[in-house]
């Protein structure tokens, strides 16, 4: 099998086509599907929360009880491109374009390794969408997949680009939504009111906390780099002009938390500034966040594979919500810092050097399986 080929092609014809979280991912579902020939293959179709089609795969070949491997379709916002995102161009060796490293083409390297496994060895696909915003299409499989449940994958790896180092665990977060009110008007007639300044003590507390967080000893984790939680703050006026009061003023902030940290101090904190500064605050959250053991089996299996020792990750995936069908490690090629940036790329490489890992694992992951049930 010519699998630098193989994978390269592929991944390839991933990054071509647009799937940024916000438009349908039919497209690119089906080109998927397309190259799973003899896979037997779920589709879960769901309207996200703003009305948008999506569709998520479960794919599989083989008895119950193996590996599942898992990767999303969505990408990030092509936010400061300056080149065409969606060139799946090939340069010195790299695959160029929006969601090449995170992660088409990890995914790409999944479906190859799935694809060239012996039908001897059981091996499951899960495809999800929207991990770029809510997690929404691994709760779907987690909740809805008839498949997942019937072939009870033994372990599960997240292949995200962690340049082929497993992952134990990682953060997860909590997203808050606060919005004031005001009146629009032309700012010269004093007749409006700007929802700024309303938001604004709110504000002043939010820098507080993310003070609070990167200085309180039990408020971090030192198995984490850095130990801090993140506390990013986005704002929104919603395009007003600068002679315009502002009638709807937006802050989003993401705080992610580790299995060592109560994130309920930090939740009542801003619950709490919402409340004194008079503006409306809705917040959603993640599953709990994944977390195994050092000498966990499937953490064991996926550092002796690769030869390198576990770590913990501070963004999150979706394990957060698939660690509900069974153990997961987040494992990949490809590197998390070339991701979400305008040059996003990754080395073609890498992605065929992680198929032969990937059937490891599995072949494992079933040997481990067989011996136990003998």
């Amino acid at each position: 099998m010519d699998c630098r080929r193989i994978v390269a092609e592929l991944a390839r014809d991933l990054v071509a086509i647009d799937s940024r979280s916000f438009v349908c991912n039919h497209p690119i579902a089906e080109r998927i599907e397309a190259a799973l020939a003899g896979f037997e293959i779920e589709r879960l179709d769901y309207t996200d929360i703003k009305g948008v089609a999506k569709r998520v795969l479960v794919a599989h070949r083989g008895a119950a009880g193996g590996l599942a491997l898992c990767g999303h379709m969505d990408t990030v916002p092509d936010t400061g491109w300056t080149d065409d995102p969606w060139s799946g161009r090939i340069a010195d060796g790299r695959l160029h374009g929006l969601g090449s490293a995170d992660m088409k083409g990890p995914l790409a390297a999944a479906i190859v390794a799935a694809r060239a496994l012996s039908g001897r060895v059981p091996i499951t696909l899960l495809v999800t969408t929207d991990e770029e915003t809510t997690k929404a299409g691994a709760r779907e499989i987690a909740q809805r997949s008839a498949l997942a449940r019937a072939v009870q994958p033994r372990a599960i790896v997240v292949v995200e680009p962690t340049r082929m180092i497993p992952m134990r665990g990682h953060r997860v977060h909590v997203h808050f939504t606060a919005v004031a009110t005001g009146i629009q008007a032309h700012s010269s007639t004093g007749r409006g009111r700007n929802a700024n300044w309303q938001l604004l003590p709110f504000l002043t507390e939010m820098h507080a906390i993310h003070e609070r967080l990167r200085t309180e000893p039990s408020l971090q984790d030192a198995d984490y780099d850095p130990p801090f939680s993140d506390f990013n703050l986005v704002i929104d006026n919603h395009g007003t002009a600068v002679n315009v009061t502002v009638p709807k003023a937006t802050a989003t902030i993401k705080f992610r938390y580790s299995a060592k940290i109560d994130p309920a101090p930090v939740v009542e904190a801003v619950r709490e500034a919402a409340r004194q500064a008079g503006i409306a605050l809705s917040e959603s959250r993640e599953g709990r966040p994944p977390e195994l053991a050092e000498d966990h089996p499937l953490v064991r299996l996926c550092s002796r594979t690769t030869g390198a020792p576990p770590r913990v990750a501070p963004y999150g995936t979706d394990a957060s919500e698939l660690q509900a069908l069974a153990p997961c490690v987040i494992l990949g090629p490809g590197d998390i810092a070339k991701a979400h940036c305008p040059d996003e790329s990754v080395a073609i490489a890498d992605l065929a050097a992680a198929v032969p890992l990937f059937m490891r694992i599995a072949e494992q992951v079933w040997h481990q399986r067989s011996s136990t049930s003998t």
